[in-house]
């Protein structure tokens, strides 16, 4: 990788330990302000998790999960690049009896399984928020208590929640980030 960015774990078993990943359009890892903040909401409920980064990216909303005592993750990712790194990630962690990585249009992908926790951070520009928790709720991917992890820009409109709860809401910077729930 000749480009590439670096994240490092906040907590847990790979606490301290740095990631890196490719430069790709439209790759942005979340801050680690917001991660903290995030881990912070979740803590009670993620321990034994299963969780899915649905598009990972660089795959820190994962992996700080996996570190912090979710039972299993899958990730998907649309670009080759990425799911690489992620993959190389896994295996120097240790975590992938853990996780599965699928390289896949997030909105197509589909399992026959319910998550406890989701992750929906895709590119800003590209506005697949909605789109993301329709395709959720129409596959039975989340059950009720599901918890949806949003993150968009703050410029844009805040895309719609229905029918789901919201636990919290927060901005950072250019960053809107929302935690809601299955009802």
């Amino acid at each position: 990788m000749a480009n590439t960015g670096k994240v490092r774990i906040i907590a847990g078993r790979w606490r301290g330990r740095t990631i890196t990943f490719p430069d790709h359009t439209g790759l942005r890892p979340t801050p680690s302000r917001i991660r903290e903040t995030l881990f912070n909401w979740l803590a009670p409920s993620l321990h034994g998790a299963r969780c899915l980064d649905m598009f990972a990216g660089s795959g820190a909303l994962g992996l700080e999960a996996l570190s912090r005592g979710a039972f299993s993750c899958d990730f998907v990712e649309c670009a080759n690049e990425p799911v690489q790194a992620l993959n190389a990630q896994l295996r120097q962690l240790g975590g992938e009896s853990q996780a599965a990585v699928y390289q896949a249009d997030a909105l197509q992908w589909c399992q026959d399984q319910h998550y406890d926790i989701v992750f929906v951070d895709p590119p800003f520009a590209a506005h697949l928020c909605e789109g993301a928790i329709k395709h959720l709720l129409r596959n039975a991917m989340v059950a009720r208590g599901s918890q949806i992890y949003l993150e968009q820009s703050a410029l844009a409109p805040p895309s719609s929640t229905e029918p789901l709860a919201v636990l919290k809401d927060k901005q950072a910077g250019d960053v809107r980030y929302r935690l809601l729930e299955v009802d």
